[in-house]
């Protein structure tokens, strides 16, 4: 499957205006795409794109809750209203919620599966309309929580197991129908963005990401990687990767990091900033790409980097490996 150069291409990216998205709309931006941009704040939508605009982009922006599907359908519209169309769409909309789960009501449980997995859902249906005719990318923003149960964010590991299980399916369909959809599904590990800050919190305490953390900017590479990189799945740092791994293999031992280890490492030492977060409207305005993740934040992702080049990495490996021997040679 062929897609295009980024420069060549309109993309579609919803939750615009914070963390991920935001990051993912400045890169693509830099790299020639016109860009079409979601969110629910119309005021922080048109402070990203005047930002991104002043730079010399191309960008439409629309008003939109992921959860309904007459807003996600004037996304489309106003994709091919601005620019003819779109060659990639990026389900990017998030929340969560931080509380164990007999303390999460379910108007608040429901709310977070409506953004999350049927925002996912809604979007890659109105996005297959047009890219099973003009052929393009369906990108996923899923997380290591898809494959790993995080407590005292056990909702949102529902969802995002959800999404998982729905982009798979999905991927299936449209290869045995021969459509010309790459389906990639990202899956971040913690990020250090303002994520835990518009997050619903049933804690005492200010919520905060369980190491390792990464910057925005990784996920964003990735996510620009798959735009012209037909990819199935994408790991956001080979900490979460190794979780994942030890969670197939040895669940006992995952279950028994979790209880006595990331229980504890998911709360401040300070009283909660924002309890409602932005869970049922976008309250909390930041525009930021990163957060303010209290300890040690990882620049790159050395695994992340090597999976998205194998050839590249494999070829740097074999060279390392014959100067080492010549070197040994030499010595000997």
């Amino acid at each position: 499957m062929k897609l295009k150069p980024l420069n060549k291409q309109v993309v579609v990216i919803t939750g615009a205006t914070s963390g991920i998205g935001l990051a993912t709309a400045k890169l693509a931006a830099k790299r020639g795409a016109k860009l079409v941009l979601a969110a629910r704040s119309d005021e922080d939508l048109r402070k990203v794109a005047t930002e991104l605009r002043q730079k010399g982009a191309q960008v439409a922006i629309v008003v939109a809750d992921v959860a309904r599907i007459p807003d996600v359908e004037r996304i489309a519209a106003a994709a091919q209203e601005k620019f003819g169309g779109f060659d990639t769409w990026i389900n990017n909309a998030a929340a969560s919620i931080w509380g164990r789960l007999e303390e999460v009501s379910d108007e608040d449980s429901r709310r977070m599966f409506d953004t999350n997995f049927w925002g996912v859902v809604n979007g890659s249906l109105t996005a297959l309309k047009v890219l099973k005719k003009r052929g393009g990318a369906l990108i996923n923003l899923g997380s290591v929580a898809s494959d790993i149960a995080f407590p005292l964010q056990g909702m949102y590991s529902a969802s995002k197991h959800a999404i998982k299980g729905f982009t798979d399916a999905l991927r299936i369909e449209l290869e045995e129908e021969g459509a010309p959809v790459s389906v990639t599904l990202i899956k971040p590990s913690a990020i250090n963005t303002p994520f835990p800050q518009h997050a619903k919190n049933y804690m005492d305490k200010e919520p905060k990401l369980p190491p390792p953390v990464y910057e925005p900017e990784e996920v964003a590479n990735a996510i620009i990687h798959a735009t012209e990189h037909p990819e199935r799945d994408i790991y956001i740092g080979g900490g979460g990767k190794a979780f994942s791994t030890m969670n197939k293999y040895m669940p006992g031992t995952m279950d028994l990091m979790n209880e006595k280890v990331t229980m504890k490492l998911q709360a401040r030492d300070e009283a909660p900033r924002h309890p409602a977060g932005s869970l049922h409207s976008p309250a909390i305005r930041d525009g930021k790409v990163r957060g303010d993740h209290p300890g040690y934040v990882m620049k790159k992702s050395l695994y992340t980097r090597a999976s998205l080049h194998p050839v590249l990495t494999g070829a740097f490996a074999a060279l390392a490996g014959g100067v080492a021997v010549a070197l040994l040679a030499g010595k000997k």
